[in-house]
């Protein structure tokens, strides 16, 4: 017997020791997935491209005097920027002063003459003969005055053109060509002198893939969302190396065919640019709104992990064990990953420490922190401690 009982007694001794060696159950972060009104974008990579581009030319050939411009500034419409020699218009302007002067002394002396010639045709004194010819005279000599009018206004532009003004407002190259060099005008060949382009507002075109512009389609047959065609729809753009959109703008063009090569449909929209950072030739990543605001759950995309072909969500019941959850995921909205199938609000989803999660194994759940703030998440009932992970403000994406 006491053999026995000493044989039971380092049994319970083992028994007990290796109860007492077994790890608690590993510690796991978990949040309920954040239920917002969240709107669908479409991502595309788009080219800034300004509004008006002008080839500033000369219209008038000679040598430059000056340029009035400092390289690479901002300049508005009628801003002096060179001057040709304007003294060989000058004198043609002279010329034409007296041509002009030359021909009204000729009608003049026309019209009197006629008003003699009908005076005395009442008393025969002229035949009618005479008198249509000093009709046609004054008839030439109108002519003659309109013509010599003409020159003149055309040698006064010539001397305008000298004076070559910017078209346009907007940020202007270089000068191409120095004081002292010949130009050729409009006859010869212009001469290009330097390029303006406008900067606020300003484009951004971008290709829209087949498969976006038929869904987007769809979804406006069906009264989903408006289309670009007839609705400035809103878009939003982050420049390069930008990690979230800075710039907001308005759909404001889409082609009328698809292109053939590329299967994809032209579209652009305006840019405000009212700091003028941006500038064309500039790449930019451009969201365009895809759907209309919706009720959506989301949870942080490091939640969300792939098993093969699925992608799933780790999921703690009630009795702390973990379940793998097949979800269907949406696009990112503000850092949370929208999750269209597979998670109900009440849920509570892994968002740190999957490494140490088992499907069916035990954890121990830790609600996570959020920032003070933050909205609650879905079905949460829990003070405002226990809501969770950051992300949960109010996305650029709800705008309708």
């Amino acid at each position: 017997m006491g053999l026995l009982l000493t044989l039971a007694l380092a049994g319970c001794n083992e028994k007990a020791q290796s109860q007492a060696a077994a790890p608690p159950p590993p510690p796991v972060t978990v949040a309920q997935p954040v239920k917002r009104t969240v709107t669908d974008w479409d991502e595309f990579t788009g080219r800034f491209e300004a509004v008006e581009e002008v080839q500033v030319r000369a219209r008038v050939g000679g040598f430059v005097d000056s340029v009035e411009f400092k390289d690479g500034a901002i300049v508005h419409a009628g801003d002096l920027l060179y001057i040709i020699d304007p003294r060989p218009f000058e004198a043609v302007v002279l010329q034409a002063e007296g041509q002009l002067a030359d021909a009204r002394a000729k009608g003049e002396l026309a019209k009197r003459e006629l008003d003699r010639g009908l005076t005395l045709v009442q008393t025969s004194a002229v035949s009618e003969q005479v008198v249509d010819q000093r009709r046609q005279a004054l008839q030439a000599a109108l002519a003659a005055e309109t013509q010599a009018d003409g020159g003149l206004k055309a040698a006064q532009l010539n001397v305008e053109f000298t004076h070559v003004l910017a078209p346009i407002t907007g940020r202007v190259s270089r000068h191409l060509v120095t004081p002292g060099n010949l130009v050729q005008g409009s006859e010869g060949g212009a001469t290009l002198l330097t390029s303006i382009v406008s900067l606020d507002p300003i484009y951004v075109y971008f290709d829209v893939d087949e498969a976006t512009y038929q869904r987007n389609s769809k979804l406006w047959f069906e009264g989903r969302r408006p289309s670009s065609r007839d609705t400035a729809n809103p878009v939003q753009v982050a420049l390069t190396g930008e990690t979230k959109p800075s710039h907001e703008g308005k759909m404001d063009f889409l082609d009328n065919r698809l292109d053939v090569s590329t299967a994809t449909l032209r579209s652009r929209a305006v840019i405000p640019n009212k700091d003028l950072s941006i500038l064309p030739g500039q790449f930019g990543r451009v969201r365009l709104i895809g759907s209309s605001p919706y009720e959506a759950l989301l949870i942080p995309d490091t939640a969300v992990a792939t098993d093969q072909s699925r992608k799933i969500v780790f999921v703690v019941k009630d009795d702390n064990t973990v379940e793998a959850r097949a979800v269907t995921l949406g696009p990112l909205d503000e850092g949370l990953r929208v999750i269209r199938e597979g998670l109900k609000p009440e849920d509570h989803v892994i968002v740190d420490g999957l490494q140490r999660a088992r499907v069916g194994a035990k954890v121990t759940p830790k609600m996570a922190q959020a920032p003070a703030g933050d909205k609650a998440p879905a079905g949460d009932k829990a003070p405002a401690a226990a809501t969770p992970a950051a992300g949960d403000k109010p996305a650029a994406g709800a705008k309708p």
